[in-house]
């Protein structure tokens, strides 16, 4: 704990203009996952994977809190790897709430120094009140079961609201010793005995995920109320690693992605082959779904979403030489369904709305529109109707690099003259009726983009050049009518 505090202590990240103001960013070092997500009386706990003394690869759990998701307040590291089950890192896993106060569920990394030989074991932290944290030694489950290989973490542990008794279960991404990926279903009793029930089927999906990359990581259940049939259906969330879909899409290190079913017992019913990316951006990956201490089912409500906005072996970005930090996690987002799609909406209610004088349309001049000057953290949304051939253009920050591109079929997202060096411009076919309301959440050196009322997201990494404040809107190729425009700084 110590070497981490003082790593803390003589940071510089707080000072660099790129540190986020209302993301959840490291105090110093590396941040990735989000992890053991949980509401308690109305305060939300955000853990997250943490490397205080990056480049060296020693990961702890570090915390912050917030009651309204906009002011963050840091807390020392909850789970430390001090002991042999997580010699080699605390990784990711959960929280659930229990009758005693919360406990983070984790996987424990051990690297054999000798032999290289990896163990993954499933471990818990026990907290009455999410400010003293009590490790369990030894792990409660000690190893994959026969036929998978140690690629063997990331928990979900929730009550099962399905099971009159209160039981278990957990979810955990797996690789079989076939090297192919899958999940594996637990259940217990009473938290601490757990017996594997197998592996999570899909007796509809015509073995479309038989055989789907050579791992799943971060696995989230979440059960959410259709907007558009009433009904309630289990979304599947999970980052499936060496996929090659051939369709548009699926370009990062690593995708994640989602589908739509009912689970029942270790079958994934209803869900019949499809899947579809969670986020199009140039960075998203290990989301995961807020748990709330006080329900039986463990769900917040609204189901709130987080997900790190990075990808796996790019941490050379700006940040790292200006304030000794790297990566952020995305805003919270408010889940829901609409006719079986995933659907995101930013939720800050620290941030809010508020109508804006602005025009009613953006003429195809080549004049701008300045909205939120001298302003680097901010939210602005609006509805819009392009004239035939028209294009919007948002440019945030004026001229500092980053600008996006919203016809009634395309988005065009060019970051290609900012300061970030992977990744330049990517484009999106969208479904009629996505360029119909736009949402863009900008905070100093992260942008996410929400089209369609969230039917689309798109997160990306902005470290604009120069003062890179405010947004300007232009035009090509005809008028964009605009309506309902609101915006929020916060700073």
């Amino acid at each position: 704990m110590l070497s981490a505090l003082n790593a803390e202590r003589a940071s510089l990240a707080r000072q660099d203009p790129d540190h986020p103001l209302f993301h959840v960013a490291p105090p110093v070092g590396r941040l990735n996952d989000p992890n053991g997500l949980i509401v308690d009386s109305g305060t939300y706990h955000a853990f997250f994977q943490y490397t205080p003394e990056h480049p060296r690869k020693l990961v702890y759990w570090g915390h912050a809190r917030s009651t309204d998701l906009v002011h963050w307040t840091y807390l020392p590291p909850a789970i430390l790897p001090d002991s042999r089950q997580d010699r080699n890192g605390a990784y990711s896993g959960t929280a659930i709430g229990t009758d005693d106060g919360v406990e983070l569920w984790y996987t424990g990394n051990y690297k054999d120094a000798d032999t290289g030989e990896r163990e993954a074991t499933q471990c818990v932290v026990t907290t009455p009140d999410l400010r003293r944290f009590t490790k369990v030694v030894p792990p409660v489950i000690a190893s994959q079961p026969e036929g998978y290989t140690a690629h063997f973490r990331d928990p979900q542990v929730w009550r099962d609201p399905d099971d009159p008794q209160g039981s278990y279960r957990m979810l955990l991404g797996a690789q079989r010793e076939d090297l192919t990926g899958t999940v594996l279903l637990y259940r217990s009793s009473d938290l601490r005995e757990w017996h594997c029930e197998g592996e999570l089927s899909f007796p509809d999906a015509g073995g479309a995920f038989d055989r789907f990359g050579y791992m799943w990581e971060c696995p989230n259940l979440v059960r959410l109320r259709d907007e558009e049939s009433g009904h309630d259906r289990d979304v599947l969330i999970f980052c499936p690693q060496g996929i090659a879909p051939e369709r548009e899409g699926f370009e990062n290190v690593f995708p994640c992605v989602y589908m739509v079913g009912e689970l029942v017992g270790t079958e994934f019913r209803g869900a019949d082959g499809d899947y579809w990316e969670v986020d199009r951006g140039f960075e998203f990956y290990a989301p995961q779904v807020f748990a709330d201490r006080a329900r039986a089912w463990g769900r917040a409500d609204p189901a709130l979403l987080l997900g790190w906005a990075g990808n796996a072996g790019e941490d050379d970005q700006p940040s790292i030489s200006t304030g000794g930090w790297v990566h952020a996690l995305t805003a919270p987002r408010g889940l829901a369904l609409a006719d079986r799609r995933l659907v995101q909406r930013p939720h800050l209610p620290g941030l809010p709305l508020e109508h804006i004088g602005f025009p009613d349309s953006v003429d195809g001049d080549g004049a701008r529109v300045a909205a939120l000057e001298s302003s680097r953290s901010w939210r602005f949304s609006a509805s819009l109707a392009h004239e035939p051939g028209a294009c919007l253009e948002m440019r945030v920050g004026a001229d500092s690099g980053l600008v996006i591109r919203l016809s009634e079929s395309l988005l065009e997202v060019d970051r290609s003259r900012t300061r970030y060096p992977h990744g330049g411009i990517r484009r999106v076919s969208l479904e009629p009726g996505w360029a119909g309301s736009v949402e863009v959440v900008h905070d100093r050196s992260i942008t996410e983009i929400f089209l369609g009322g969230g039917r689309l997201a798109f997160t990306l990494r902005s470290f604009l050049e120069g003062a890179g404040s405010g947004l300007a809107l232009g035009t090509a190729g005809g008028a964009v009518r605009v309506a309902d425009a609101r915006a929020a700084r916060a700073d």
